[in-house]
């Protein structure tokens, strides 16, 4: 998001937080309000759940809202809504530039600019959700021209000063107590035009390619969590730093498992006879099987705990269980004999409960 936008967008008051919120606080709202309007869960939320996320992206790194404070803080443009002197935000070029020119620095170096934050889906299996995962994820990029090694021009020319400018790429506007900077509109920045443009990048000076990004998910990842490597995003320009990768976490069904919070659940099922009389089972995990003892009497939707055997620690988060629901098969059909055996069952405890 450009930062002439943040004069306008009050990140605080998308995720309904105060402007004194803690870090923690800023976090939990966003995770409530993503889960919320996660548009697979709440179709027609699309808008709203990029705002938030937009929001987010913003004041839930400590550097961006850093700087967003000291953006706000200066207050409305003077001027009037166009900006100042009102001059429109299109007259200038990005507020870096404005602000540039309001601390005495020079539109030339101004110009760098940080890199893109950039989006990727992610799609893990059951297992590595639980226990985590480093894996790497293929991102679009551009690099250098070889054949200009990123000037832009032609093997053998050079950039040609801007006339207008006089090379510097912007022009200053005389506002009273305040030096303003803005964008020459003739070589819009760069300082000059290019004698002969490239011809492998048409003078852009880069050229598409493919980068792979290493990325690490903890143990535990959810499904539709958000997950956020820094420094992995867009390449910055002229020495900006880089923008940040955002990795949305895709989670795939288990057959035999699922999940609650931090504990990890399956079920078991015993015939009517084990129930009544109990019996010991076997019992599949992430890891090993373990062996589960059932008291006699155990009714239909038990669960059984085993320690452990959830989600690992991770930071403040304890390690989850494996929760088993004990099911009970009632079979549909009889032969004489069994059937002669249960009624038999049924007589005694019909006799029991009559004394």
């Amino acid at each position: 998001m450009a930062e002439r936008e943040w004069f306008e967008k009050d990140f605080y008051k998308v995720l309904g937080v105060s402007e004194t919120a803690s870090d923690k606080d800023i976090t939990r709202a966003y995770r409530k309000l993503a889960k919320e309007l996660h548009p697979d869960t709440n179709p027609g939320s699309e808008e709203r759940f990029k705002e938030v996320t937009a929001a987010y992206d913003v004041i839930g790194d400590a550097e961006k809202r850093k700087e967003y404070d000291e953006v706000r803080r200066m207050g409305p443009m003077p001027g009037g809504p166009g900006g100042y002197g009102g001059a429109s935000f299109g007259d200038f070029g990005d507020i870096g530039d404005i602000l540039g020119g309001l601390f005495g620095r020079s539109g030339r170096q101004t110009r760098s600019r940080r890199g893109d934050d950039l989006e990727t889906t992610l799609t893990l299996n059951f297992r590595d959700a639980i226990f985590g995962v480093t894996t790497t994820v293929s991102l679009p990029s551009s690099d250098n021209c070889a054949n200009c090694r990123g000037t832009g021009a032609s093997p053998g020319t050079s950039m040609v000063a801007c006339a207008t400018c006089q090379g510097r790429g912007v022009l200053a506007d005389d506002q009273g107590p305040f030096g303003i900077s803005r964008t020459c509109p003739t070589c819009h920045g760069r300082g000059g035009r290019l004698e002969r443009p490239c011809g492998a990048c048409g003078g852009s000076g880069r050229q598409a390619s493919s980068r792979k990004v290493q990325v690490r998910l903890p143990a535990g990842v959810e499904d539709g969590q958000r997950i956020r490597v820094k420094g992995k995003g867009g390449s910055g320009l002229q020495g900006g730093p880089a923008g940040d990768l955002y990795v949305d976490v895709r989670v795939g069904p288990d057959a035999r498992f699922a999940r609650r919070g931090r504990h990890v659940t399956t079920s078991t099922t015993i015939s009517v006879t084990d129930a009544l009389l109990g019996t010991t089972v076997s019992v599949p995990t992430l890891d090993d099987p373990v062996t589960l003892k059932v008291s006699p009497g155990t009714q239909p939707g038990t669960t059984l705990r085993v320690k452990g055997r959830g989600v690992p620690a991770q930071g403040k988060h304890p390690t989850g269980d494996l929760l088993v629901t004990v099911a009970v098969h009632i079979p549909n059909e009889l032969s004489d004999e069994q059937r002669s055996l249960v009624e038999q069952l049924a007589n005694s405890f019909r006799s029991k409960d009559s004394k």
